[in-house]
C-alpha cells in the first residue's frame, strides 16, 4: 500500500495566503461596485474610501490631471482629518514631475516609497501645508484611451511600518479597474450633458423659429410674399420677416448673420426685436437699416449681419429697397432673369455709415427672389459649390409665375445630395399679379 504524502505549510504561510484570498474578493467586490457607479462625482469618494478599507491605509488621494494647465489637482482625498483633506482639495496643485505623484504621472509608472524621508523625490511641501506626516507612500499613474487621466495615491498602511511589493501589486490591480471606471465614469457624464445640450438646443430651435413669422406666406394687394428658411443646424443665424403694418405697403427683411450655432441664434433674436421695434414705424429702407445699424454696433463685437430691406406699393408693384453687404437678388420675368445689385452699404454692426436706397419695380406674373449665402455656396459629395450663376440659369428655366422658393430649395437639396447642409438657407419671393 502506498503512503501518502503530506505537506506541511507554516501558519505565516497559511496566514498569508488567507490575506490574498481576502483581497482577490474585495478586488472583485470592487469592480462589481464601482462599474455599477456612473456619477463621476459620486464614483470618486466610493473608489477612495474601497482603497483605503482594502489597503488598510492611513490616508489615500486621487490626483486628476488637468489637460488645459498641465497640472495635478487633488480631486479628493481620504484621512482621518477633514481639514487636511481640504488644504489639499482647495490649495496644493503639483506639475508632472513634481513630488512622488508627479514622478508617477511623467513617467507613467507605479512608484512605491517605503520610507520617505530616504527618497529626494518626496515633496515635503505637502506635509508641512497640512500637518500630516507622510512615511510610506504607493503612487499609481491612472491612464485611459487619451492618455493619463490622473494618480492615484495610498499612504502610510495601518498594520505595518511601509509598503512592500505586494501592496504595489494589490493597488495597481485596484487601480487599474479604477482607471476603467473613471473613463466610463467621464464619457458617462459627457453623454449626459450631450444629450441635454440637445434638448435645450432643440427648445432653443422652437424659440428661435417663433421670431419668425407665423406664416411663411402672405397676400396683400396685389403682392404675395412666400419665404423658406432652413437651419443647417438646430438654431442658426438666418432670418426673414414681413412688416405688414403700413398703409398700402408691404415691406420684406431678409438677413444673415456672421458665424453659426447658438451665438448667431442669440444675435439673430436681438436683430428681430431691433427690426420690428423700428420697421413699425414705416420709414423709408435706408432709414430702418441706419436705426438697425446704430443698435448693433453697440453690441459685442466680430458680429455683424448682413441684410436687405424692401417696401413695395402693394397696388403698384413700386418699391424702395436698401442693402447692408447682402447678395443681389434675381427679378424673374418672361423675359428671363435680370441679376439686380443695388446700391449697398457694409453689413450691420460694423461701423456708423449712410445706407442708400433704390428703386425696384415688378409688373404682373413678375417676381423678385432674395436670398441668404447658404443657398449658392452649397456643396456637393464632392466639393463642388453650386455658385450663385447656376442659380441663376436654372431660375431662368423657370417659368413665369412658378413657385421659385420651392423650386430653387428643390434645386440646392438635389445638388448637394447626401451632404448636410453647411449653412442655413432662406428664400424669399415677391411676385406681382394684378387684380382681375
Amino acid at each position: 500500500m502506498e503512503s501518502e504524502n503530506n505537506i506541511t505549510v507554516s501558519r505565516d504561510y497559511l496566514t498569508e495566503l488567507e490575506k490574498k484570498v481576502e483581497d482577490l474578493q474585495s478586488l472583485i467586490t470592487v469592480s462589481a461596485m464601482i462599474s455599477s457607479v456612473h456619477n463621476f462625482k459620486d464614483l470618486t469618494g466610493l473608489v477612495l474610501d474601497m482603497a483605503k478599507n482594502v489597503m488598510d491605509a492611513e490616508a489615500c488621494s486621487l490626483l486628476l490631471f488637468n489637460r488645459e494647465t498641465r497640472k495635478l489637482e487633488f480631486l479628493v482625498a481620504r484621512s482621518k482629518d477633514e481639514a487636511t483633506e481640504n488644504i489639499l482639495h482647495n490649495n496644493i496643485t503639483l506639475d508632472i514631475g513634481q513630488g512622488i505623484a508627479g514622478m508617477a504621472a511623467k513617467n507613467l509608472q507605479t512608484l512605491l516609497v517605503k520610507d520617505v524621508r530616504n527618497d529626494s523625490r518626496f515633496l515635503s511641501l505637502v506635509d508641512e501645508k497640512t500637518g500630516f506626516i507622510t512615511k510610506s507612500i504607493i503612487a499609481v499613474p491612472l491612464t485611459g484611451r487619451e492618455g493619463l487621466i490622473g494618480v492615484a495615491e495610498i499612504i502610510n498602511p495601518m498594520s505595518k511600518s511601509f509598503f512592500n511589493t505586494y501592496d504595489s501589486e494589490l493597488f495597481e490591480s485596484f487601480c487599474r479597474q479604477v482607471s476603467v471606471a473613471l473613463e466610463n465614469s467621464k464619457y458617462y457624464d459627457e453623454a449626459l450633458k450631450r444629450e441635454r445640450l440637445g434638448k435645450e438646443l432643440e427648445l432653443a430651435a422652437v424659440v428661435q423659429k417663433s421670431f419668425l413669422p407665423e406664416w411663411p406666406t402672405i397676400s396683400k394687394g396685389n403682392l404675395t410674399v412666400k419665404a423658406l428658411n432652413i437651419s443647417a443646424a438646430n438654431v442658426g443665424g438666418d432670418v426673414y420677416d414681413f412688416m405688414e403694418n403700413c398703409e398700402g405697403k408691404v415691406g420684406v427683411l431678409i438677413g444673415d448673420v456672421s458665424g453659426k450655432g447658438v451665438s448667431a441664434a442669440l444675435y439673430m433674436a436681438k436683430f428681430i426685436s431691433d427690426f420690428r421695434y423700428t420697421a413699425i414705424r414705416c420709414e423709408a429702407p435706408e432709414q430702418t437699416l441706419q436705426s438697425l445699424n446704430t443698435s448693433l454696433s453697440k453690441g459685442p463685437r466680430g458680429m455683424f449681419i448682413t441684410a436687405m430691406y424692401i417696401i413695395m406699393n402693394v397696388y403698384t408693384g413700386k418699391g424702395m429697397v436698401a442693402a447692408a453687404g447682402h447678395p443681389p437678388f434675381l427679378k424673374h420675368s418672361k423675359d428671363g432673369v435680370i441679376k439686380v445689385i443695388p446700391p449697398s452699404g457694409p453689413p450691420l454692426g460694423i461701423m456708423p455709415t449712410d445706407y442708400p436706397a433704390s428703386e425696384v419695380e415688378i409688373s404682373s406674373g413678375e417676381s423678385i427672389l432674395f436670398m441668404t449665402d447658404g443657398v449658392f455656396e452649397a456643396k456637393n459629395e464632392a466639393g463642388q459649390r453650386i455658385g450663385f450663376e447656376k442659380i441663376v440659369d436654372f431660375v431662368s428655366t423657370l417659368d413665369a409665375g412658378d413657385d421659385l422658393v420651392e423650386s430653387v430649395a428643390k434645386y440646392v437639396n438635389n445638388f448637394i445630395g447626401k451632404m448636410e447642409m453647411a449653412d442655413d438657407l432662406t428664400l424669399v419671393q415677391i411676385s406681382y399679379k394684378d387684380a382681375a
